[in-house]
């Protein structure tokens, strides 16, 4: 199957978690709405909101270089994907739930879940796109062991277990990983430059 409509599909889902969790940024009201200290209330869920912006991107950064490796899909990988989507259509609502409730426990403990299954979904798809194009594919090659997305689920693992001794470094732990990916994973882009000379043109 041509992966044309996947990626189609995937970054208009991806488009509008983005545009839900901005609209959860709720304008201060009342006769003091126009004060700058009446944004202080907010900061809890306009930093949760950045921290989340900073997934979805890294999210879409490394499907958008991972479909660019891969050459079509089948149904496992539909399937895989959608599973993916799943997960990061719940970040919005975990990132609001965080950000409204000043990092309280469960709404921590909740995000780290949420952030976990997203690891762990995106493994599967990884592992689906593999078996669909072989162990000597590209996509197989610039992937490789994948570490980085290994470390990842064990500080979200660890993480989620922090959070109901002290929020504060669960979330801390979030920021981790999300510093950890911020930069482009450059593997796959790396490999394609690397087995066609063309692409550096």
């Amino acid at each position: 199957m041509d992966k044309g409509r996947l990626q189609a599909f995937s970054d208009g889902v991806i488009a509008i978690i983005i545009t839900i969790m901005v609209l959860e940024l709720k304008i201060p009201g009342g006769p003091h709405g126009a004060d700058i200290r009446s944004l202080l209330p907010l900061c809890p869920v306009f930093i949760s909101y950045i921290l989340s912006f900073i997934y979805i991107g890294i999210y879409w950064n490394n499907h958008h270089h991972t479909m660019q490796a891969a050459e079509s899909v089948n149904g496992t990988i539909l399937w895989a994907n959608m599973h993916l989507l799943f997960w990061l259509s719940l970040v919005p609502f975990v990132t609001a739930w965080m950000g409204e409730n000043d990092f309280a426990r469960w709404p921590v403990t909740c995000y780290g879940v949420v952030l976990l299954m997203n690891a762990i979904a995106y493994g599967l798809l990884m592992l689906a796109l593999i078996r669909h194009h072989g162990k000597n594919s590209l996509l197989a090659k610039a992937i490789g062991k994948d570490w980085k997305g290994n470390i990842s689920i064990c500080i979200y693992a660890i993480a989620i277990g922090i959070s109901w001794l002290n929020s504060t470094v669960s979330f801390g732990l979030y920021i981790l990983v999300a510093c950890v990916w911020f930069i482009p994973d450059r593997r796959i882009e790396k490999k394609i430059v690397t087995d066609d000379p063309a692409c550096e043109k």
